[in-house]
């Protein structure tokens, strides 16, 4: 999964601690060149009732809640970071506080723009150990890989929250969908499912899963030449 910005963060984990359940979607379209898109949504649709009791409130069980105007501002900020990110462009963010859908996505030159922007971020956070994921692509073998280590600081910061915020991310799901111009031929990860047109694979887990690090999402896909 991505980071993007510690503040933005903040403010949705302190929402998410307050919800039943939330989805997050990682979505990325990638060409035979190397180049593609990326599109990252936090789905709390499912608790929009309860979320929406949290907004009224200043704060809960001594977490300050962030208003609609503190999510939007952090979100530019976001969107800001991410268009001075070397290799990206095309930014653009979404937000709809009726379901209480938040997406950002953008377009990236080479797929390991994605990891520049993680390690750009955990660099100036002073985080060491958490950059669990990497993207790489061969254009001449036509082969796409997503390497992926589970690290126990995940388990460590998880035995720290209250026992009331770990539910919340007993029912919390993680998305992932690969999209190529060319069918897949080969995909290493038996949890992934490829489409019926085989131009796209998908890896649906429970957040717990990565976390505890009992679920591997690490996936090596082969497409057609």
């Amino acid at each position: 999964m991505m980071l993007l910005k510690y503040k933005y963060l903040l403010s949705v984990f302190i929402l998410l601690c307050f919800s039943s359940c939330f989805q997050i979607i990682e979505e990325i379209n990638l060409t035979s060149a190397g180049s593609g898109t990326v599109n990252l949504t936090l789905n709390l649709s499912a608790s929009k009732t309860k979320v929406a009791s949290v907004m009224l409130m200043d704060s809960v069980q001594g977490y300050k809640v962030p208003s609609k105007q503190t999510i939007q501002k952090e979100l530019d900020e976001v969107v800001a970071y991410l268009k001075k990110s070397p290799g990206i462009s095309n930014v653009q963010k979404k937000v709809d506080f009726e379901n209480y859908i938040v997406s950002v996505s953008f377009a990236f030159k080479d797929i390991t723009n994605i990891d520049h922007v993680n390690q750009n971020v955990l660099k100036k956070l002073k985080i060491k150990g958490l950059n669990n994921s990497s993207y790489t692509y061969n254009p001449k073998s036509q082969v796409f890989q997503r390497s992926y280590q589970h690290t126990k600081e995940a388990v460590a910061e998880y035995n720290k929250l209250k026992p009331e915020v770990k539910k919340v991310f007993k029912d919390a799901t993680y998305v992932s969908i690969y999209r190529f111009e060319q069918p897949v031929v080969l995909c290493t990860n038996p949890l992934a499912k490829i489409s019926k047109s085989k131009k796209a694979v998908m890896f649906n887990t429970g957040v717990l899963g990565l976390i505890n690090g009992k679920t591997d999402i690490s996936n090596r896909i082969t497409i057609a030449k």
